[in-house]
This record gives C-alpha cells, structure tokens and sequence, in this order.
C-alpha cells in the first residue's frame, strides 16, 4: 500500500530485453482572418473552393474530421515494434479488468475510423470474436494471443490523472447555490465555409454568428462568468462552489450531490471553441507554485488551495483560462464512470484517455512509468482537451476523495506501447497482406 492509501498495482515493470467584446472579433482572430483574405482572395464561396486551397493557407481545408495534416498521425510520426509480449509481466487480474473494458470498446473498434492511421475496423475482428467468447479463460493469453506491442514514436509518456468529481449542486438556484451549470448554448455554431479560416484539423472554428450576420468568437469563460448568458434558460443546475466547478470542468464531467441527498450527474456536452489553458502552468510561471517558502503544491489541491486563500487573484487565474465547458444531465448513466469519447462507460484504473491521431480509441496501452500505481494495462476510450500529442495519457480513477487525491496527483513519467492486432505491424512496414 502506497502513502495516502493507493495500492500498488503489482508485478507489472516492463522486463528489460536484451538487446470579446461579445460582438466583436478578438485580435487574434481578425489577425488570422485578414491573413487568410489577403492569401486566398476571391475563392471564400464554398467548400469546393476551399478544398483547392491547400496551397494557399496552413491547414487542411474542408470539414471532415477524419482529414489530419500528414505530420499528426502516428504513422506519419513512425511506429515500430515494441518488446515480445513475454516481456510484459501482465498479471492476471490486470489483464482481466482490462479484457472487460475491451471487450465493450469492441462494437466501436469494428466500425469506426481510427485517425491514427494504425489499424483499420478489420484488423479487430479477429480479437473482438475471441473477446465475445473468451470466458474465463486466462486472460493474460487472450492478450498473448492476439495482439502485439508497438511503440510510437520514442515511446516516452506522460501521464496524468482524472476523476469524476462530486460537489454540491442543486437543480434550481437558492441561496448557497450560485453558480449557474449551463447546457450548450443554441447559439454556439460552427462556421459556414469562408466565413472564418479553418482550425488545423479541417473542421471550421466554434463560434457565433452576430445580429449583423458576421461570424465571431463565442464567450469566453470571463464573459461568461460575468453573466452574459444569464436570462436566457440555459441553467440545467446551480453548483454551491466556483472553484469546485471550474475543477468539474477541466474533468469534463461529474456528479452533483443535490440538498436531499441525491445525485444529478452531468456530462460532457460541448466547449465554447476557445482554447484550454492550465492555469497550474500560468502559476508556475509566476513562480506561485514550488517547495519554496510561501510557494503551493503543484498538485490539483495545491492549487485549489492558493484559489482559495487570494479569491481575487484566484477568479483571475481562473478566467485566464478561456476555455468553458458545457454540460447535459446524464440520465439512467453507468454507476461505475462517465461515457467516455468512444461512447463506452469508463472504469476506474482501467480507462486512460489518449490523443486519438496516435492511439487508436478502443486498443489496449501499456505502462511503465515512475509511479507504480499507474504501471499496466489500460484501455484507451476517452479523449481530453488537454491530452494532445504523441504518448500522452490521462488516467481515469473513478469517483470519491481517494480518486480525487489520486487524480489529482498523478504526474507520470516513462514508457508507453500500444498494443495492436497481430498481424497490424507486418502490414504498416510492407510486409503483410494487405499493405497500403
């Protein structure tokens, strides 16, 4: 049993081998604007048009969110074999925890596309019939059988922690219940193609369109805080805590302890299109977070702490942060973790989120950082604003104060492999049927 109550989850080293202004445009986006009129004038009509700009502007135009730039797949990036699955001391409660957690990923593996470029919905098939059918057979060998290590890129992870947070809510507005939860905001739109440059992954920008019929920002977290979309019937709920809220926010989902005891959770339901920034980062800048004398823990509670204690310089920190998350009550949810982005509950230690241009959403990783309590076998079937990049992971923990004080201070380094079907690595390196 680690400090602070986290058990270890054993004998799973990896063995060494031998060998706005609400109507206004801020700046940055008028700058981006007038770049892309002054490049690509006259050819702002339509999609068709846009799909001929590639040469004209720095991103992949068109909407469809399977198209990435060439350089953010882990194709592009390289991937090679990883260690010999014997290599991997996989123990067998950890590999049937993950087994289940597969085994529920495997409608979405076999249909959908995997934007990492590694495997295609056929590749599954194979291990997600052995899944359906496996028993109780040793799970250990159903992954043995049928699957293969592969390393991205360097193989280097980080990994961090979330959880599903509980704080107190109430589903009308009383006193000690300030804090409005809004539900998407029928106004927050995507652009129509030439009306604003598309973000680098080809889909068009989140936004909103003006009374003038321009298209603009949406509002941000400040302009939100200040109330500019008050009165309009948006409030699903009230939460009794501002900080606890923009926590439940960067978690992107959790549960509302309501006054009778009950429990409202909510869900994921959007993001205002600004970007996300982590405001542990802005504070280390600033030098408010360390082991110095007057500094704060660099952990979640750390930084809640100094939030609390300088309200003023807190709310600021806070609205630093321009990104603001939208929420929907979940109703008849899983007891056991949230839904996550590949439209499967999350499980506690089983579930990590990942960037879906390097990890295929539904495939097994494997971990062997510095913090022990992670090592092992995950299933990758979320995704995160801030978890972006090759090898970056954000471990799920479930709900309560022992995933919340594990969450919270998870900082993980070391190694990461994504285990794909057999067969998967032969073909990618020309050498397999099937190779394209």
């Amino acid at each position: 049993m680690r400090a602070g109550g986290v058990p270890r989850r054993p004998g799973r080293k990896l063995a060494k081998a031998k060998n706005t202004k609400s109507e206004s445009r801020p700046a940055h986006f008028e700058r981006e604007w007038r770049r892309f009129r002054a490049r690509c004038p006259g050819r702002l009509a339509a999609l068709s048009a846009l799909v001929s700009l590639a040469s004209c502007v720095d991103v992949i135009p068109g909407t469809a969110p399977s198209v990435l730039p060439p350089a953010e797949t882990a194709v592009a990036l390289g991937v090679r074999p990883g260690p010999a699955f014997s290599h991997l001391s996989l123990t067998e409660p950890d590999a049937t925890k993950a087994l289940a957690g597969f085994r529920e990923s495997c409608p979405r593996v076999t249909s959908r596309i995997d934007g990492s470029g590694l495997t295609r919905p056929e590749d599954w098939r194979q291990a997600c019939t052995a899944a359906a059918n496996w028993g109780t057979g040793s799970a250990v060998l159903f992954f043995a059988s049928y699957f293969e290590t592969a390393r991205v890129g360097d193989g280097k992870a980080y990994a961090t922690g979330y959880y599903e947070p509980e704080i107190a809510g109430s589903r009308t507005r009383q006193p000690g219940f300030e804090v409005p939860v809004y539900r998407l905001p029928p106004d927050l739109v995507r652009a129509r193609p030439g009306d604003a440059p598309p973000l680098a992954d080809g889909k068009m920008p989140l936004g909103r369109y003006g009374a003038d019929g321009i298209f603009t920002a949406y509002h941000d977290r400040a302009a939100i805080a200040r109330g500019v979309l008050m009165g309009r019937g948006l409030e699903i709920a009230w939460a009794a805590d501002p900080v606890e809220f923009f926590f439940l926010q960067v978690q992107g989902s959790g549960r509302l302890r309501l006054p009778d005891g009950s429990v409202m959770r909510i869900g994921y339901a959007g993001q205002n299109g600004m970007p996300y920034t982590g405001i542990g980062t802005v504070m280390r800048e600033r030098g408010l977070l360390g082991s110095g004398s007057g500094q704060y823990s660099g952990s979640m509670q750390g930084i809640m702490r100094y939030l609390r204690e300088h309200p003023a310089e807190g709310k600021a920190l806070m609205d630093a942060n321009r990104s603001y998350v939208f929420f929907r009550e979940l109703t008849g949810a899983p007891t056991d973790g949230p839904t996550g982005a590949l439209g499967v509950p999350v499980r506690s230690g089983s579930s990590v989120a990942a960037d879906p241009r390097y990890v295929p959403l539904g495939a097994p990783v494997w971990f062997d950082l510095d913090r022990p309590e992670a090592d092992g076998l995950w299933i990758a079937q979320d995704t995160g604003g801030a978890i972006k990049g090759p090898n970056r992971f954000d471990t799920f923990w479930g709900a309560g104060s022992q995933a919340r004080l594990t969450a919270g201070g998870m900082s993980g380094r070391g190694e990461a492999l994504v285990l794909v079907p057999k067969g998967t690595l032969a073909r990618l390196l020309g050498r397999g049927p099937g190779t394209r």
